[in-house]
């Protein structure tokens, strides 16, 4: 009978991970997982690390170990769905320009974590249950804006160097990646405000519409 051949774990990246990283990751999945279900169920201020850590049945120092505080833990769907579409930015072909690789990213960003492949706590379905609850927390709201910033700052970086430029002296990859920013944002804000357009392909049409008016708002005559 011949060996049956087994395929080595990779994250959303491709990466190999070995056994303790895979261990890692799931109590860290769980512990987002758990997090989330409680968020949506009494609110993130009645939920405590202690309620949190029980339903993994890990302690409080183990929650510690992976996340600073609760804030983090609200933010690490979001903060995971961000951090692939950067990778998905870096892997964009060399020929696109800087907008039609950002536009390009987003979008396989979205439909890659709507995928099979990417179910679970860090899924598209989380990110936008998630999207609501941050809106409506200041302090979360608050958090969140600042990782946008830090965000932006590292797209400007990468769409510098697709295009051979310095950042520090031509403004072009700062003041894109600024309304890449905007224009994400408010897809974001239009999509909380009208649930029937539910569902990953709802945030991703309404994503693209937003792409679609901003050739027209910023070069178009307003009047006509």
């Amino acid at each position: 009978m011949a060996a049956q051949l087994t395929t080595p774990a990779t994250d959303p990246a491709g990466r190999v991970v070995g056994l303790r990283e895979r261990k890692k990751q799931r109590t860290r999945d769980a512990l987002v997982e758990a997090a989330h279900r409680l968020f949506l169920d009494q609110g993130f201020g009645h939920t405590t690390v202690d309620e949190i850590a029980a339903a993994v049945d890990v302690s409080q120092r183990t929650f510690f170990r992976y996340f600073a505080n609760k804030d983090e833990v609200a933010l690490a769907v979001m903060a995971d769905a961000e951090d692939y579409f950067i990778e998905c930015l870096r892997g964009r072909p060399a020929g696109e320009s800087p907008l039609q690789a950002l536009r390009a990213s987003i979008v396989q960003c979205w439909r890659d974590l709507a995928s099979s492949r990417h179910d679970g706590p860090s899924g598209v379905t989380a990110a936008l249950e998630l999207m609501q609850m941050i809106e409506d927390t200041p302090t979360l709201l608050a958090a969140h804006l600042r990782r946008i910033t830090e965000q932006e700052q590292v797209v400007a970086g990468l769409l510098a160097a697709r295009e051979g430029l310095d950042p520090a002296v031509d403004l072009r990859p700062k003041v894109m990646a600024a309304v890449f920013g905007g224009v994400l944002r408010s897809a974001h804000l239009a999509w909380s405000a009208q649930p029937e357009d539910s569902g990953p392909e709802g945030m991703i049409a309404l994503i693209e519409r937003h792409f679609d008016q901003l050739g027209p708002a910023l070069a178009g005559d307003w009047r006509s």
